[in-house]
């Protein structure tokens, strides 16, 4: 549920409505933000009222901020195309960024940045691009995993989020418990207000002791959220609900903002809050973050003069503990909508959450790499970090391990722990390129290669000798790798360059029965021929089979009694008949939610049909991937794909067979088992369409 949100209810992507008439009980509960009654009695209203403007904006923005997003599209999809009873068919704009939030948060991207496109348009955005934002999207949802992340078992029923680690101590901020037990819960949640926690761990996070609150001076009846140390851990800095003598201090149009508040460990009891001079009554400031020198403290506000909703700003921390003024991180960083919870690592990247920035839905969690005093455009940090929902409070404790919170498991926020694996910044890695025959394997000598970017720019241009190798520092990314040679079929292949040192790519070329055919191969795997007219013919075949090694091969075994025998063996995989073909019977090799590595429980299934395949020699096998349809067209066709062949790789490199006994295809969205354009498949029912099969095509 993101209840970090209390920390912009001035700014809640909706203005409020004035109404001529009386207020209805809805628009009270709305306007006290009680989304959940809100909503409840909308449904109400429009069983009365029908679909009036008024009704759906409010009862759309009540599902969207309670997390129910199949509701919210639901009222969405009916205002948006005007289908409502008002004369006015126009809504505003924010509206349209909603929608793109709320189809990205259900999957659905191709579609969500339709109304990211329109909501750029209508902030006289013209530089936008669709098919450019699709491609940025599927590029960081195809990227190598850059982390390994894990709940961590002091998770609760309800909301926890911004965990802090000093040294072997956790603090983090959860509605778990009231204040008291007379003390009146949050309108917006229906729980308890935000405090913030400690408990102690062991060295994987495990606790060793109760979690319990971490001060009465610093927790109250009202919020207290996120926080951070000095290095020495006797200083805090936090957000906290504007208050004074333990009452909320109320802005002109009745807004209670959040700010910053300081308070200091002495004799191990920390000293109540006192506020930061720079807090404005006006805005709020919140997430606060020191850098390294503990000279800058970073923090996001919605205060006027910024580029959108809330933006991250930082002011120097003076040597005689005065401030400076807020200093705006400018629109590298910035955006239209919405920066939060900075984090400032020991090299002084910047980590923050974003919902601006092109992302896998809601917020997103970014870095931006601090070159020269400056920042560097924002990276998203991909899967597994970043989800459809909200990722945010990124935090390290070491340069390798830290935490962030999601609601990507259910309504309220849960702390992860990460470890980083991998490069999170733009980095060139060494690329060896080959040309081969692809019925011998050997180099075919006085090649011709030209390497492309994604963007068509030529990278690498060359006539190889004997060995037709060459080598490249390269960054990751989509390229097109073009080779030919005297007497062979001309290739490109569209290659996807991986993060990983010494990585080969290869490009196997066919013998040409004619000098004049330029052969490539399309973005799905279709072969696109042009002959000496420039005529262009697609040749749909995904990978050809080779079997001259195998013609001349004496058959021990008569085929019709080898597939006799193949039906009948039920050690192992057992073969089964399909409509004429054999396919191996066996469990289906799931994949998680876009992912495309074996998981252990396929492991042990892949093993068996290594074994099976090993007994007969003779079999060849094509494999066919399928993804569920959340995603683009384009991206599910590349992520099967993927995922066959890392099926196909796995069998090869550890079961041993021969990789030229099996081809694989990867089919996109485009067979499902189950049909989830005409209902709402469950993850259960995804599950199921995210498989991969084995047809035996030769034996």
């Amino acid at each position: 549920m993101m209840k970090t949100k209390i920390f912009l209810l001035t700014t809640l992507l909706i203005a409020q409505v004035t109404f001529s008439q009386s207020k209805s009980r809805a628009d009270r509960f709305f306007e006290k933000g009680d989304y959940l009654n809100a909503a409840l009695e909308y449904e109400e209203d429009l069983n009365q009222e029908g679909y009036t403007k008024h009704i759906l904006e409010n009862i759309s923005t009540s599902y969207y901020n309670i997390f129910k997003f199949r509701q919210a599209y639901r009222y969405l999809k009916t205002l948006t195309s005007g289908k409502f009873y008002d004369k006015d068919k126009t809504y505003d704009n924010t509206y349209n960024f909603m929608m793109y939030q709320v189809l990205s948060a259900l999957g659905e991207y191709e579609k969500s940045i339709d109304f990211l496109s329109l909501y750029k348009t209508n902030n006289t955005i013209r530089d936008f691009s669709k098919s450019d934002a699709i491609s940025i999207i599927e590029d960081f949802k195809l990227k190598d995993d850059d982390y390994t992340i894990k709940s961590v078992s002091f998770n609760s029923e309800a909301s926890e989020f911004g965990a802090v680690k000093k040294d072997s101590i956790v603090y983090f901020t959860t509605d778990r418990n009231p204040y008291n037990p007379l003390d009146k819960n949050y309108k917006w949640t229906h729980r308890a207000f935000l405090d913030i926690y400690k408990v102690k761990v062991d060295q994987d996070n495990n606790p060793i002791t109760k979690e319990e609150s971490i001060s009465k001076e610093i927790n109250s009846k009202l919020h207290e959220g996120n926080f951070c140390f000095t290095a020495d851990g006797n200083t805090m800095y936090l957000s906290k609900s504007n208050s004074e003598k333990g009452k909320k201090k109320f802005d002109s149009i009745h807004n209670n903002s959040v700010h910053l508040y300081k308070s200091i460990k002495v004799d191990e009891k920390w000293s109540k809050p006192e506020k930061l001079e720079f807090n404005n009554v006006n805005y709020s400031i919140e997430h606060p973050s020191l850098n390294a020198e503990e000279t800058k403290l970073y923090f996001s506000s919605n205060m006027s003069g910024g580029y959108g909703d809330f933006d991250l700003y930082y002011v120097n921390v003076n040597q005689d503990g005065t401030y400076g003024k807020p200093i705006n991180l400018g629109p590298t960083i910035n955006t239209e909508n919405r920066e939060q919870f900075p984090f400032i690592s020991n090299d002084g990247h910047l980590f923050f959450s974003s919902n601006g920035h092109l992302g896998l839905g809601m917020m997103d969690i970014f870095v931006s790499e601090l070159r020269r005093e400056e920042f560097t455009r924002p990276v998203n940090l991909g899967v597994p970090i970043n989800s459809s929902y909200d990722d945010f409070s990124l935090s390290y404790y070491n340069k390798t391990d830290g935490f962030f919170a999601s609601n990507r498991k259910k309504l309220g926020d849960d702390i992860y722990s990460f470890s980083q694996v991998g490069d999170i910044f733009p980095k060139e890695y060494r690329a060896y390129f080959e040309v081969r025959d692809f019925t011998t394997d050997n180099y075919i000598k006085n090649s011709d290669v030209v390497l492309l970017n994604n963007d068509n720019k030529m990278i690498y241009e060359s006539q190889l000798d004997s060995i037709a190798s060459f080598d490249l520092k390269i960054f990751p990314g989509r390229y097109n790798f073009k080779a030919s040679a005297e007497g062979y079929r001309t290739r490109t292949k569209p290659l996807i360059v991986k993060e990983k040192e010494e990585e080969t790519y290869v490009v196997y070329l066919d013998k040409s029965k004619s000098r004049e055919e330029d052969v490539t191969f399309n973005e799905h795997g279709e072969q696109i021929k042009k002959t000496s007219n420039n005529d262009t013919i697609t040749i749909v075949e995904h990978t050809i089979i080779n079997s001259s090694d195998t013609k001349n091969r004496k058959e021990e075994i008569n085929k019709e009694r080898l597939r006799e025998i193949l039906l009948a063996d039920k050690d192992g995989p057992p073969v089964i008949e399909k409509n004429g073909k054999l396919y191996f019977d066996m469990p289906p090799i799931y994949f998680d939610y876009d992912k495309w590595n074996i998981r252990s429980d396929s492991k042990k299934v892949l093993d068996k049909l290594a074994l099976k395949l090993e007994k007969y020699k003779t079999v060849y096998i094509n494999i066919s991937s399928h993804t569920d349809s959340r995603g683009t067209e384009t991206y599910n066709q590349v992520l099967s794909t993927k995922r066959a062949e890392s099926t196909r790789n796995y069998l090869a490199l550890v079961g041993y067979v021969n990789a030229r006994r099996m081809q694989f295809v990867g089919f996109g969205e485009s067979e499902p088992l189950i049909n989830c354009d005409n209902k709402a498949c469950t993850e259960e029912d995804h599950q199921i369409n995210r498989r991969s099969e084995f047809e035996i095509i030769k034996f």
